[in-house]
């Protein structure tokens, strides 16, 4: 199995920043791709931004310009630097990754991490 565990969520005022970890863990064989998503109350879980362990990325076009995803392959883990944070950015937000471990490939989530957004 793999364990996901987010960390650097926090409060912050509008227009500043915050950079979240996930950390991959357990009997991981390879990381495809890692992500980054999001869910607010009352509304469904978005995709925020994956990056593939080659390197590429993909962004919601909420957070273009404002977010960066970039992950460590060595140590299993990715990160996403946010600035300019907005109000409308505030939500849980959830890293993802799809895995190879040495029983299976899935999909995995962590527990998520809150962000607050205070204008």
């Amino acid at each position: 199995q793999v364990q996901l565990v987010e960390s650097g969520g926090g409060s912050v005022q509008a227009g500043g920043s915050l950079r979240l970890s996930c950390a991959a863990s357990g009997s991981i064989v390879m990381i495809n791709t890692m992500a980054w998503y999001r869910q607010a109350p009352g509304k469904q879980r978005e995709l925020v931004a994956a990056i593939t362990r080659g390197g590429t990325t993909n962004y919601a076009d909420s957070v273009k310009g404002r977010f960066t995803i970039s992950r460590d392959n060595a140590n299993n883990t990715v990160f996403l630097q946010m600035d300019s944070l907005k109000p409308d950015d505030a939500a849980v937000y959830y890293c993802n990754a799809e895995a190879y471990s040495t029983h299976n490939y899935g999909m995995y989530w962590g527990r998520g991490t809150q962000v607050t957004v205070s204008s």
